[in-house]
């Protein structure tokens, strides 16, 4: 079986519901706390790739104050990722990805595309 990675918050339901779904299917995965280890920019644009997501906002918590306070609404791409860089709060979870593919997982249910 491929290996089955999540971007994971502990604090986050969705998360939580997500590592339920993966263990009611003993399936193994490596939990990445990435609040605690910021994913760099190549982290970012590979899970863009892997999930077909072009516009960085697709995988950004849009409605978290800090997106607001930075004024991204309109930001540009490169900008939008580096504020996922420096601010890994913006980045929306979970994000699970399974070899070569990725989704984020709203609902958690989602990660089900992945098996």
């Amino acid at each position: 079986m491929e290996e089955v990675c999540v971007w994971f918050n502990p604090g986050c339901s969705k998360c939580r519901t997500a590592r339920e779904l993966l263990e009611e299917r003993d399936v193994a995965a490596e939990y990445f706390h990435y609040l605690d280890s910021e994913p760099g920019r190549a982290d970012i644009e590979r899970v863009m790739e892997l999930a077909r997501i072009d516009d960085p906002r697709e995988m950004m918590r849009t409605s978290e104050a800090l997106y607001q306070e930075l004024s991204l609404a309109e930001a540009h791409r490169d900008d939008l990722i580096e504020a996922m860089v420096h601010h890994p709060i913006l980045i929306e979870r979970p994000i699970v990805i399974r070899g070569e593919r990725a989704v984020i997982a709203r609902p958690p249910e989602r990660l089900l595309e992945l098996f």
